[in-house]
């Protein structure tokens, strides 16, 4: 699996230290999962959807599904990097995958699909995103889908309910 990946924001640059190295000599499951995480969070604060809003609001994000693929072994001391891009949203929620690619020889060594939903964080409920939100999901949509290539998805799992009219029958 080989993409351009350069035109996607970088989200996390991490070296991999010793204590992410499990008894196989690799990085365990555990610390993808971490770097992707990080990942997610700086994504986020890409389109206003950080800590300073969650903070202000009371507003966050719930995660609903998400899919990781192991593409290629990653060891102590390699750096990676790991880039975004949304695939879809609707209102309410927001589906999108990370790539982490191997600095040293530009390998991806794991993706990870995602769908995650805005909550209101005091009744542990999912809610609309707000308008300036959805502007700029929709500005980021529209860049990521002018990409050459299509985003290797599980296919599984997708935005369901969108807010666009439906054809009618």
């Amino acid at each position: 699996m080989e993409f351009d990946l350069t035109p996607l924001p970088v989200t996390n640059h991490k070296v991999i230290p010793a204590e992410y190295i499990d008894i196989m000599g690799h990085m365990n499951v555990m610390w993808y999962i971490h770097i992707f995480d990080i990942g997610t969070r700086n994504f986020f604060d890409s389109f206003g959807f950080g800590r300073e809003y969650i903070t202000r609001t009371g507003m966050g994000s719930f995660a609903l599904e998400s899919h990781i693929r192991y593409l290629g072994e990653v060891k102590q001391g390699e750096a990676v990097t790991v880039r975004s891009r949304i695939l879809d949203h609707s209102a309410k929620t927001l589906h999108f995958m990370h790539f982490m690619t191997r600095d040293h020889d530009g390998k991806l060594a794991a993706t990870i699909e995602l769908l995650g939903a805005h909550a209101d964080l005091s009744q542990r409920k999912v809610v609309p995103f707000p308008p300036e939100i959805l502007a700029r999901l929709d500005q980021l949509l529209g860049d990521h889908q002018q990409l050459s290539w299509d985003a290797p998805v599980v296919g599984s799992m997708g935005v369901r309910n969108k807010n666009t009219p439906q054809p009618k029958t």
